[in-house]
């Protein structure tokens, strides 16, 4: 079967609906924006949904940090003059410690956080 315009135009069409309802039937990712600062993150609590995909961007203020989700498995580190993302998806709920792992000076040890998993 030779293919002239309109049957090109219509497969064409009939493609982006398939790519368009493909598309839309993906959760949206939840993005959440943080600021670490020496001995401090802003918020220091992050509440999230079991399952829906989340994006931590992180921005620091001051100086090198790091941040971590041990439970979870999550491990970046944050640098100043840089948006730094973490993407994951919760398949558990609960509520789970974040803090800095870098040491960033004395009060370090209180720069920490929660991530609550909800359903």
């Amino acid at each position: 079967m030779a293919m002239n315009r309109k049957n090109l135009s219509g497969l064409l069409g009939a493609a982006s609906l398939v790519f368009a309802a493909h598309t839309s039937a993906a959760p949206t990712e939840h993005v959440v924006h943080l600021t670490a600062k020496k001995f401090d993150y802003s918020p220091s609590a992050i509440t999230v949904k079991k399952g829906e995909p989340v994006a931590i961007e992180i921005v620091s203020s001051d100086r090198k940090h790091g941040f971590t989700i041990a439970a979870l498995g999550i491990r970046s580190d944050v640098l100043p003059g840089q948006t730094n993302v973490v993407r994951f998806t919760p398949q558990t709920t609960g509520t789970f410690d974040f803090h800095c792992d870098l040491f960033c000076g004395s009060g370090h040890e209180g720069m920490a956080g929660t991530l609550v998993v909800v359903d």
